[in-house]
């Protein structure tokens, strides 16, 4: 048990998230003893720790049901490692804690995907390399730590992204990530494999990872709610970053907002409570011409009733175009992370003690990325040092106005859809179609994902609907760094007014 965090303390967070899920009145803790197990799998994390702590399933039982689907599932190529004699080896000690009556934590039991970017010494930390694809780090990663000491179990590192360096995880090395909702489309990325084990109910809640919409990305197009924290909320040691302390934040991705803020509270150390905040009068920025222009009919239409929904619930909408600096935060993000990629990764390869040096590893990466850091990575395409320091610059101006923005409109949130388009097919990694016009894949993806991550934002993605073709469709909810609290409060109320969609059929 971290000593930073008294179990008492969590005990109490327990009680309060539980009230919570159900919207303040009394939580269904899941099944009865000899469930069926389809029931297992659609247990939230709130719920299946409830029935473990309450002894109306084991562990054991849980974590064998999680993954004996991961094994049916294996199409999905969600994992890059997994142990299932450790998993259940750890499940049988959470059940003879239980039965001594020792005390258990809020995550008692709870088998937990991790982003294979995310350190663990049980499992190896390849990032999504050939040259890391043995590599045991020698700790846990800090944001582990806390989840750990409240009982929660390893489940396995979840494939992603090569270097967590795209938005689709089609990895050349260790193979694509599938959409559990259609095999033949991509889940998202980097964060591709945590996403599409939560949506395929191998598991209720994973970490993921967001750098430029590693999180918000898998989850709209999984139908899943994310969380990308407000920067520097939850630690970042024992991660491959992107960039130098800037835009780098773990998360999570699961099927309820009540299991986010689990997560957020174990993570965080936060204990108050969580309660569902009334939707009247809440003013929510929707900025038409920035994010809502060129999306693809059917994010368009499934928005437009999403819109709908909440201005029927009683939301204010206030329909203002964002600061004009704002719309610059995709190229000035990505313009720092490009810069910071080789001082950033190389720094986590020494720190880390992997053995191997930058070049070393990107040796052995494969041909697309070896391609992509030759071309805007590598000099002398890198960009030049007084370019990046103007984006440095620029980033504070656009944190600033963001936050004028948001006192002069008296808004929560804006309110878009994080990715212009559904989920593309496998192996459409450079350009996607809108509207028969050719768009580049980055464009689609890191449009309005981009001001989050450049203004330290607080972002909450849910399920929107579904394309009249089946596939998911998200809104992100942004709000003011620090707002974490009141964004999963009112993420409790938008998730009803939204409505649920139904789970992919694999």
């Amino acid at each position: 048990m971290d000593t930073k965090y008294g179990r008492r303390t969590f005990l109490k967070t327990a009680s309060i998230l539980s009230a919570a899920a159900a919207g303040s009145a009394a939580v269904p803790f899941g099944p009865a003893r000899g469930a069926e197990s389809s029931e297992l799998g659609e247990l939230t994390a709130v719920a299946a720790v409830a029935a473990m702590r309450g002894g109306d399933i084991t562990a054991e039982n849980y974590a064998r049901d999680l993954l004996d689907r991961a094994q049916r599932l294996e199409q999905l190529n969600a994992f890059r490692s997994l142990n299932r004699e450790m998993v259940l080896e750890a499940a049988r000690a959470a059940d003879k804690a239980r039965a001594a009556g020792a005390p258990l934590g809020v995550l008692h039991g709870l088998p937990l995907p991790v982003k294979d970017s995310v350190n663990t010494r049980s499992l190896p930390t390849s990032n999504g390399t050939r040259a890391l694809r043995e590599f045991r780090p020698k700790d846990d990663a800090a944001i582990l730590k806390p989840l750990f000491g409240q009982g929660a179990i390893l489940m396995g590192k979840t494939n992603i992204h090569e270097l967590s360096y795209g938005w689709t995880s089609n990895n050349e090395v260790y193979g694509p990530v599938r959409n559990p909702y259609d095999i033949n489309r991509v889940p998202g990325g980097s964060s591709g494999g945590s996403a599409a084990s939560v949506a395929a109910r191998i598991a209720p809640l994973a970490v993921a990872e967001d750098t430029l919409g590693s999180i918000r990305v898998p989850a709209t197009m999984c139908g899943l709610a994310g969380l990308r924290p407000t920067f520097g909320r939850y630690p970042g040691d024992g991660i491959m970053s992107l960039s130098v302390n800037k835009f780098d934040q773990a998360g999570a991705v699961a099927r309820s907002v009540a299991d986010l803020a689990l997560f957020d509270a174990v993570s965080s150390g936060t204990v108050a409570p969580i309660t569902a905040t009334p939707l009247k009068g809440v003013r929510i920025g929707v900025s038409p011409e920035y994010f809502l222009g060129g999306l693809d009919p059917e994010v368009e239409r499934v928005v437009d009733e999403a819109f709908l929904k909440l201005s029927d619930a009683g939301a204010t909408l206030v329909w203002t175009e964002i600061p004009a600096i704002a719309k610059e935060a995709m190229g000035v993000t990505v313009t720092i992370i490009l810069y910071d990629t080789i001082p950033s990764i190389s720094a986590y390869l020494e720190e880390q003690g992997t053995g191997i040096s930058f070049d070393e590893m990107l040796q052995e990466a494969s041909e697309g990325l070896q391609g992509v850091f030759k071309a805007i990575v590598l000099p002398p395409n890198r960009p030049p040092q007084d370019v990046y320091e103007s984006m440095l610059a620029k980033r504070e101006q656009i944190r600033a106005e963001i936050q004028r923005y948001f006192q002069q409109q008296r808004i929560t949130a804006l309110a878009f859809p994080p990715v212009m388009v559904p989920a593309p097919m496998i192996g459409e990694d450079s350009e996607v179609t809108i509207r028969g016009q050719k768009v580049p894949l980055f464009l689609a993806m890191a449009r309005n994902t981009a001001l989050g991550s450049c203004a330290g934002m607080a972002s909450l993605i849910l399920p929107a609907g579904m394309t009249f073709t089946g596939l998911p469709i998200g809104l992100e909810f942004a709000a003011l760094g620090g707002k974490d609290h009141e964004l999963l409060s009112l993420g409790l109320t938008l998730e009803k007014v939204l409505g649920s969609i139904p789970g992919p059929k694999v």
